[in-house]
């Protein structure tokens, strides 16, 4: 995947002798309690006979499976007071600023997703939810100030909305008696944000305005609980919950300008009580009734119409969590810059855990659902190098771990060779039966048919794929060999966006078109709202053939980023007049387009063994939009399995990448700018080279660690700096 970086805060110490006289300090005493009951629940089940005995007798109803459900309850906010404390500039707590608040107990309704397994009595599984939480907002209005202010004294609060909400990913225990299901759960939770806020002194003025961004969550949020689950009819249940729900403490610091701030720090923490209703897709995930192809042509199926593996899926459920430590040793460098891998020697470590869910809707239609946990920081922060080392873990880096919901988006496929021609059996050949997989639902499709797809997801999910060279999760780690270098597609920070893609997919060829929505500005964490105000449109065509009885494909992609995009002549040009050096990206931001494209090359040499290659070129005249600093570029390698040398499992991968820049973004390097991946204050201009090798060694279908090595030459097309070796441990594990 694509942009993938961190900030963070360590988490403080709170003590639980004070728990009982600071509210806030509840939670803490909660989640102790929690974690007794849990480690209870563990280690005093029972002996072993009696849950051989449970086992043994059949469940009265069967928890296990998908379930979809919603919920309606309230919160009641722990903490209510604002103050607006006077940092900077002011010198005294006496201008301290007291606000009414504007927190209060509210409604929240929502929806909740999950998967359960179970053996006897013992229930454990994972949920992810989304809920509006009301009651949590900042103060609006006129307030008296402190009698330190010159008349008159009084201070005004204009708060934008809040990020009433919250989100979660939790583990839950549970026992079941019969119908019943008492269990508890906890995991990471998200929300809770303030927004953006002006705060106005007296009558104003140049000084006396004071601006504050959406607020900063400086810990781990989390949410942590149990309930009470009811079975009372044959799929469906009815729940009471309890949850402590921390969103952590919230910052927002109001700037004027003028060397004068205020620092506004809320702890965002609620006991929430909801009622919720679940309905159980059920452990057998077939669609009853339905044949696999044999049995339409008069075979017979000893598993029966619901066993067959080909009959289809109603629902997929699939996890993967990716643990990435890189280092590299002290190199030689002429000097160090804002966005440079620091000389002297580095190591970060970060991780991804992604949910994969899938629901079928009706024929040829599905809906997914990809929440996903991040943590850690990517090498040197996410910076250094045009082809940066790490695709696998989130560019936007913290060190506590926290939740987005990075896809969701419907899929429809249309049939083009007609369902009922696909029961004779010389024409059974237009069909073909779809894996269950990651955000695929197993099923008999026709191999000619068009897919349309909707929603949130990533440009890299339907465009520029290679068996070869695509998923930094499981093969290649650099942006050189995962994506086109040049193709500068439409993301936020995390390398996600809204979209529409189509495919027409016939024997020999796929056509594919989509449009997707850029970020606010480049690079940025937000994507545009507006729909086709700043957008990317882009375009592929493959060619399937045989060479030498061996498979191959061969891409030709083409893209436009039509958006507010700065021209790096005008940049250069406005740095000079104005004398404002180094040049700032930033002041030259206008109407564009800009354009690109390239090939994509993969070629199986023989079994087991394949070759890619990948080249291609942007118009380096403009800013990078959302991807990578690189203007051209071209990448190769080859990959062989495991099953050559009788690890069937085992994988080996070497490659090598040329990469450059347009000359007026040497010329915007060289004066000290800085973009998205690269900026060392002054620049020696020579390609960036690439090389890396790596060996994954396959413990079964589902787990893997490898071994990973790259070589950087001239990093951030830069000759006064490197080479840099970096060396990497990749750990992978999914269901």
């Amino acid at each position: 995947m694509a942009l993938r970086a961190r900030m963070h805060r360590p988490r403080s110490r709170l003590h639980s002798s004070a728990a009982a006289l600071d509210p806030g300090k509840q939670g803490i005493a909660v989640a102790r309690v929690f974690f007794v009951v849990l480690f209870g629940f563990v280690f005093c089940a029972p002996n072993s006979n009696a849950r051989a005995e449970d086992e043994a007798r059949p469940p009265a109803f069967n928890w296990a499976g998908l379930y979809m459900g919603a919920s309606l309850g309230g919160g009641i906010p722990l903490h209510g007071a604002d103050r607006l404390q006077a940092a900077s500039g002011f010198g005294s707590p006496i201008f301290d600023l007291y606000p009414a608040s504007a927190t209060h107990p509210g409604v929240t309704v929502g929806a909740q997703a999950g998967y359960n397994w179970q053996s006897g009595p013992w229930v454990w599984g994972f949920e992810t939810d989304l809920s509006l939480l009301d009651g949590r907002r900042g103060p609006t209005g006129a307030y008296l100030a402190s009698p330190a202010y010159p008349p008159p004294a009084i201070f005004t609060l204009a708060s934008n909305s809040s990020a009433n909400f919250f989100a979660s990913i939790r583990g839950r225990l549970g026992y079941a008696w019969d119908r019943t299901l008492l269990y508890l759960t906890g995991g990471v939770a998200a929300g809770g944000e303030r927004g953006p806020t002006t705060l106005t002194l007296g009558a104003g003025g140049p000084d006396g305005i004071f601006y504050a961004p959406w607020s900063q969550s400086s810990r781990m949020k989390y949410a942590i609980g149990g309930g009470f689950e009811y079975a009372f009819a044959e799929n469906w249940s009815a729940r009471a919950e309890y949850l402590f729900l921390n969103q952590s403490l919230n910052t927002q610091l109001f700037d004027n300008g003028a060397d004068f701030t205020y620092v506004s720090r809320v702890r965002n923490e609620n006991h929430l009580l909801r009622f919720g209703l679940n309905f159980h897709f059920g452990e057998k995930n077939k669609i009853p009734g339905e044949l696999h192809y044999g049995q339409r042509n008069g075979e017979s199926s000893g598993n029966g119409a619901n066993g067959s593996d080909d009959a289809p899926e109603l629902y997929s459920v699939h996890a993967q969590t990716t643990h990435v430590a890189q280092a590299y040793p002290r190199f030689r460098a002429l000097y160090d810059g804002p966005n440079s891998f620091p000389s002297g020697g580095k190591a970060n470590v970060g991780s991804t855990t992604d949910f994969f869910l899938g629901l079928r809707l009706w024929e040829g239609g599905a809906v997914y659902l990809n929440p996903e946990i991040d943590a850690g920081y990517g090498l040197a922060n996410s910076v250094g190098a045009a082809s940066y080392v790490n695709g696998a873990v989130a560019k936007v880096g913290r060190t506590a771990p926290y939740i987005r919901f990075q896809r969701y988006f419907l899929r429809q496929l249309i049939g083009l060779d007609g369902g009922e021609r696909q029961g004779d059996p010389d024409t059974g050949s237009r069909s073909e039966v779809l894996e269950s997989t990651q955000n695929q639902i197993s099923g008999r499709v026709d191999k000619d048919r068009i897919v349309i797809t909707l929603g949130k997801f990533a440009v890299p999910d339907i465009f520029d794929d290679n068996v070869y060279a695509h998923d930094p999760t499981t093969g290649f780690l650099n942006f050189a060999f995962n994506d086109m270098g040049a193709m500068d597609y439409a993301a936020d920070a995390w390398g996600y966006t809204y979209g529409l893609a189509a495919e027409w997919k016939q024997a020999w060829w796929t056509a594919r078109g989509g449009v997707f929505q850029l970020s606010t500005t480049p690079n940025s964490f937000d994507i545009e709202p507006q729909l086709f105000r700043q957008f990317m449109s882009i375009v592929e065509f493959e060619a399937r053939y045989d060479l030498f009885n061996q498979p191959g494909a061969i891409k030709f992609l083409a893209y436009g980023d039509n958006g507010y995009i700065s021209k790096i002549d005008d940049v250069i040009r406005y740095a000079y007049l104005a004398r404002n050096f180094p040049p700032s990206i930033d002041n030259a931001r206008g109407r564009a387009v800009k354009t690109g494209g390239g090939i994509n090359i993969k070629q199986q040499l023989a079994p087991h063994l394949g070759f890619f290659l990948r080249a291609s070129m942007a118009d380096g005249r403009y800013e990078t939009v959302d991807y990578t600093d690189i203007d051209r570029q071209l990448s190769m390698g080859v990959v062989a399995g495991g099953a050559l040398w009788g690890r069937d499992d085992d994988e080996i991968g070497l490659a090598g990448a040329l990469s450059g820049l347009h000359g007026d973004r040497v010329r915007y390097f060289a004066l000290g700018g800085t973009s998205v991946y690269i900026g060392d204050g002054a620049l020696s201009y020579a390609g960036e080279k690439n090389m890396e090798a790596y060996y994954k060694i396959g413990f079964g279908k589902n787990m893997d660690a490898t071994l990973d090595y790259q070589l950087l030459v001239n990093p951030a097309h830069n000759s006064a700096r490197g080479p840099i070796n970096v060396f990497g441990l990749r750990f992978r594990a999914a269901f």
